[in-house]
């Protein structure tokens, strides 16, 4: 693995997301469609609770569709000339950090727009700030590994979508709790156990990712 390599492949990823635009074009498409078919429905929140679990909820689906084409836009022909170029780890940690950036536009895009729609509710900006950054990142790392796997049949999104629910669920309830205390004038304090835990599904899904990906590759 070699710096290199993440950097080349980040690059040729961003490069063919510029050229074939509708990718995400469709998902930005699909996030402010979603809040404005829930700003129809809804009118107007005054509840934290609701607001908080109607976010992460457009915020899961969001990022299924957009890292579920992670490994499915790339043929088998040119998945064997990367197999020529870079190592597996290269691979999967540039996909990873490609997909977290695309994560990173959309959950700032969606907070925006769902704020706008949905009413300002948040109290402690630096916590929730943080606590998307890491679900960003982790909803990144953890459903990229799943494409991976998921690419491997025929009906990968199906696939995908059964395999993430377990494995998601305790980053999206964690990051429920954290981002409801960030609306109800939580304190660091309050939630610092949250947040090691959130860096601690993090590094353990990297971790997995890194060492077994390289087997999944060379099948």
């Amino acid at each position: 693995m070699a710096v290199s390599e993440i950097t080349s492949l980040i690059n040729k990823d961003i490069k063919l997301e510029l050229k074939q635009r509708y990718a995400i074009n469709g998902i930005l498409l699909y996030v402010v469609s979603t809040v404005f078919v829930s700003y129809l429905s809804f009118n107007k929140i005054v509840d934290t609770t609701t607001w908080n679990a109607l976010f992460w909820i457009i915020m899961l689906f969001a990022s299924v569709n957009a890292v579920s084409k992670s490994f499915v836009q790339e043929s088998l022909n040119r998945q064997l000339y990367y197999y020529t170029l870079a190592s597996p780890q290269s691979i999967i940690l540039s996909k990873i950090i490609y997909n977290f950036i695309l994560m990173g536009i959309l959950s700032v895009i969606c907070l925006l727009v769902f704020s706008l729609l949905m009413g300002e509710f948040i109290t402690n900006y630096p916590l929730f700030v943080t606590a998307l950054f890491l679900g960003s990142f982790g909803f990144a790392s953890i459903l990229t590994m799943i494409a991976a796997i998921a690419s491997r049949t025929n009906n990968n999104f199906a696939l995908m979508a059964v395999l993430s629910f377990p494995v998601v669920l305790p980053l999206l309830l964690t990051l429920m709790k954290v981002s409801r205390s960030a609306l109800n004038f939580g304190t660091w304090g309050e939630n610092i156990r949250y947040i090691l835990a959130l860096l601690l599904i993090n590094v353990i899904v990297i971790a997995l990712s890194y060492v077994l990906f390289p087997y999944l590759w060379r099948d």
